[in-house]
């Protein structure tokens, strides 16, 4: 990453040079320079067989400019970039697009190619935003530095595009245009070789302009300090993040932009950690931006959301929406029901959702006594186009006075008539939306933003487990007994064993732990033991442990056999634990259902280490399986607080022992008396 100039020397250039400037239409050095005419400050056409361009006068170099540039766009075949770069150098450029594809995602020879650009671009000290982008705009400052046709067009407003794809940076911006909301700053960043998206949300998070950001990635490249830099951005600025690879798009996604795709699950949760609202898809991504720009909700654990619909039909598709996605629906209070009951008919609803029947003159007391209500955070508004029944515009401008409690309007009825009412409702800084589903979706965003928040304050206020001391580790595989030694340390259930080295030994231990017995191949070169025949459950004879050892000795004929004896666990759920190091991400830990079949369910949750008890339960409610916990079927409940601890301590140990590379608890057992890690692996690689 190199730091040396600003990123406001890229996004608010004095002067800029079109390296590559064509005065011939539909080539791509044609249409940057067209776009950028109406770019307020000095602009200059290059091309070294021109002297006039578009009645500009055109310079064989930059460097030949006699004014000092700020910015160089580059459309240029990608080997001339590197000496372009250096003439940019030369002239005192800090600021670059390179637009050229070609390069980091087209192989080797244009992989090499990106690198000695990038390291011209460094040594000058020279932000350079691609290779392979379209460019950027800002339309507030009228710099259209891209060669999309139509981009000049984008209206000025408050929502900052950050995406890895230019194509995916200008339909963001085309869609939010079309859906009366203008853009702040549209950055694609191609093959990112400089500037990342963690260095653009930097700059966004500090302009007073930007009131929303919109991230779209598809590879994390380095997924840590993504994370941090999310985490700080959230503080001042709403992120609504879609991350792509949920399919095998990787062959795809490495040929478009040379990003290293990762794990999906993985990005998508680090991202919501971290605090940004993640999405499905762009609408939802424009549809939350219009929430979050207008108010974002105070910090809570379970923010909760007020229905109130003139139509009931309507309401339960929002209140099933709402629910589904994980919002609060809580029930009104008693003294706000008593309120609705002496406004509305008896045969209403009005516990949550609220039906009002047909909207009447009482709609804005009715929507007062239920922002009132101490459980409710936000209201979601659903009203048909009925004039003169409700004036929507009248009622929520009164309502806003009298509580300013967030609100979410939607509306169907006539194109023109609703438009019109959206329009005026966006004036007001209340936002609005034409189907129950959408509407739903911004409501749910403001509440998951609103849950992220209260998350951060936990973090800030959690510590981490002081490093205890720990046994020693070998280096590679560490066999069972060390393993669970390890996890003893840090307070994690395991059962009583022994190791053993001899049959006689393995016949005392059977007695010792009670007569009926666990027998397993203690190897650390065996990893999957069950698999190979080294796992023998339910030995309780002297004649049943003779079986069980000359099946393992069999593993490894030609060389000393341990075996670890271990007590027989009591039944119960299984789950498995997991700790990893990310190439990306870094230290992540990982909750799911266990045994056998972890790999083919793949129910699991993720978060990067370190964990806090917030992040810790939020994984164990976001398990599928989650109701197998609660006591199920007469099952005994599982202690979600043991379950909390148990997560944090392997947290712990990715963070306090760094040579950990991989630690696998599977299955972790839930019994009617606690957590017993029944098997671990753990992998160790030199420091």
């Amino acid at each position: 990453m190199n730091t040396e100039a600003p990123l406001s020397v890229l996004f608010e250039p004095r002067t800029v040079a079109v390296v590559g400037a064509s005065a011939s239409p539909g080539k791509a050095g044609h249409a940057m320079l067209r776009s950028l005419r109406s770019f307020p400050g000095s602009l200059f056409p290059i091309n070294p067989r021109a002297t006039e361009i578009e009645g500009l006068p055109a310079y064989p170099r930059v460097s030949e400019i006699p004014n000092e540039v700020d910015l160089a766009v580059l459309v240029l075949p990608p080997q001339a970039v590197p000496s372009a770069l250096g003439d940019c150098a030369e002239a005192g450029v800090r600021a670059a697009v390179v637009c050229s594809g070609g390069m980091g995602e087209s192989g080797a020879e244009g992989a090499a190619l990106q690198e000695e650009a990038l390291d011209v671009a460094r040594k000058a000290g020279i932000r350079a935003l691609g290779p392979n982008t379209s460019g950027y705009i800002n339309p507030l400052a009228g710099i259209y530095a891209s060669f999309v046709p139509g981009a000049p067009e984008i209206q000025p407003g408050g929502i900052a595009v950050v995406a890895q794809s230019g194509g995916v940076n200008h339909a963001l911006a085309f869609q939010a245009q079309s859906e009366g909301l203008g853009t702040r700053l549209a950055v694609g960043l191609g093959n990112a070789m400089d500037v990342g998206a963690a260095d653009v949300l930097d700059y966004l998070a500090t302009d007073k302009a930007t009131q929303a950001i919109l991230l779209h990635v598809e590879g994390v490249p380095d997924g840590r300090r993504l994370f941090e830099v999310v985490e700080r951005t959230v503080e001042r600025k709403p992120v609504i993040a879609l991350n792509i690879g949920r399919s095998d798009v990787r062959d795809f996604a490495q040929s478009h932009t040379g990003a290293l795709m990762g794990s999906w699950q993985l990005a998508r949760a680090a991202l919501a950690q971290a605090g940004a609202v993640v999405v499905e898809n762009t609408v939802q991504m424009l549809d939350a931006a219009r929430a979050l720009a207008a108010s974002r909700l105070p910090p809570a654990a379970r923010p909760g959301v007020a229905v109130v619909s003139g139509q009931a039909g309507p309401a339960l598709i929002i209140a099933d929406a709402l629910r589904t996605a994980g919002a609060e629906l809580p029930e009104l209070e008693p003294p706000t029901v008593d309120r609705l009951g002496e406004l509305l008919a008896p045969v209403t609803y009005q516990r949550n959702p609220v039906d009002t029947g047909r909207p009447s003159d009482s709609f804005v007391d009715v929507l007062t006594a239920v922002g009132r209500d101490p459980g409710i955070d936000t209201l979601a508004l659903y009203a048909l186009h009925e004039p003169p029944a409700l004036d929507p515009v009248a009622v929520l401008r009164e309502f806003k006075a009298r509580s300013g409690k967030p609100t979410i309007f939607i509306t169907a009825g006539p194109q023109k008539e609703t438009e019109s009412i959206v329009t005026s409702l966006e004036a007001a800084g209340i936002p609005a939306y034409l189907s129950p589903e959408r509407g739903a979706w911004a409501t749910h965003a403001l509440t998951a933003d609103a849950r992220a928040a209260h998350r951060r304050k936990q973090r800030k206020h959690h510590r981490a487990p002081e490093a205890t001391a720990l046994p020693p580790l070998g280096s590679g595989t560490v066999d069972e007994a060390m393993a669970k030694d390890l996890l003893g340390a840090v307070g994690i259930h395991t059962p009583r064993r022994q190791v053993c080295a001899t049959r006689d030994e393995a016949q005392d231990a059977r007695t010792d732990l009670g007569g009926r017995v666990v027998v397993k191949v203690l190897d650390a070169n065996i990893t999957h033991k069950s698999e190979a025949g080294g796992v023998h459950v339910g030995v309780g004879s002297p004649e049943a442990m003779e079986v069980a050892l000359d099946a393992i000795d069999r593993l490894n004929p030609d060389g000393a056999v341990r075996y670890l004896i271990e007590e027989h666990a009591p039944p119960g759920i299984e789950l498995i634990f997991g700790g990893s190091r990310d190439p990306s991400f870094g230290p992540t830990v990982l909750l799911g259902v266990g045994g056998t079949a972890a790999e083919a369910i793949g129910d699991v949750a993720l978060r990067l280490a370190p964990l806090s008890a917030g992040d810790a339960a939020e994984m164990i409610d976001e398990l599928s399986a989650k109701k197998l916990l609660e006591g199920f079927r007469g099952q005994p409940a599982v202690d979600k607080a043991e379950l909390i601890g148990a997560l944090l301590a392997v947290s712990s140990l990715l963070i306090n022992r760094p040579e950990i590379a991989e630690l696998d608890i599977n299955p972790m057992r839930a019994t009617a008396g606690g957590l017993l890690a029944l098997d671990a692996l753990v992998l160790t690689e030199t420091q």
